[in-house]
């Protein structure tokens, strides 16, 4: 059987993001919880610089799914991890709980598709990369009350956002607020553009720059994603309390 070359840039890409994902939660940690005054970090381009590296990480991990042995294993571990967050962030920060983040929604992403996959592959990976990049975009306002985009979004039905227990699927009850929240509409139409992308990618059919090595280092961070989100948080939090107790 032919190995399937492995697209080291993604592993570069998903380096990249995660190394975001620190550099923006240290900047959150100064913020929210030792007072540091960074006025630029309440603006929209902070924002926008979040949306973009969650975006990109759950658009990679759409892609991965293709490359997994078992997407219903990954699924259940990426989900128990992000209860353990929800658990750990109700006892340490009760105040910011993590109520379906982005581990939550990745697990029952990768469950998802381990699920409806032979489905899905009814559609052609370039119709499905555009159809699910479409669809992301038409229901970005769902958690707000609308769909669609600008002059044409409507609005939603009120009733359907009273349940206390639909918010994973995008339907936030009123009063309900999480410290990090991905609710399967709109992202789950995103990562299944990516798993879309990821079957030209794992047949090696991409050109070769998408195989090649460029910043070993970098890619070496991509493959340790998981371990390097779990863990940064705690050990930022640890240096800046040092920092900020005994130091400064």
């Amino acid at each position: 059987m032919t190995k399937k070359p492995r697209a080291v840039l993604l592993d570069e890409l998903r380096g990249l993001m995660i190394l975001n994902v620190v550099a923006f939660h240290l900047c959150y940690d100064l913020v929210y919880l030792f007072g540091v005054p960074m006025p630029w970090f309440y603006t929209p381009y902070a924002y926008y610089w979040q949306q973009w590296m969650a975006g990109s990480l759950i658009f990679f991990a759409g892609i991965s799914c293709r490359y997994a042995r078992s997407n219903q294993k990954r699924g259940v571990q990426t989900l128990l991890w992000g209860l353990l967050l929800t658990a750990v962030s109700l006892v340490i920060l009760p105040g910011q709980p993590i109520f379906f983040g982005i581990l939550h929604f990745m697990g029952a992403a990768m469950l998802l598709f381990d699920l409806l996959h032979p489905l899905l592959d009814k559609l052609s990976p370039m119709a499905g990369l555009w159809a699910g990049m479409a669809l992301h975009l038409l229901t970005r306002g769902v958690p707000y009350g609308f769909v669609g985009l600008g002059p044409f979004s409507l609005a939603l039905p009120p009733a359907i956002y009273q349940s206390r227990w639909l918010f994973p699927l995008g339907l936030p009850y009123p009063g309900f607020a999480a410290a990090d929240y991905f609710p399967l509409l709109p992202w789950l139409f995103l990562f299944f553009a990516g798993a879309y992308l990821g079957v030209p990618m794992r047949q090696g059919r991409l050109p070769g720059w998408v195989y090649t090595s460029h910043l070993p280092w970098l890619a070496w961070l991509g493959r340790k994603t998981l371990v390097i989100y779990l863990l940064h948080q705690p050990i930022l939090f640890g240096i800046l309390w040092v920092l900020f107790g005994y130091i400064l």
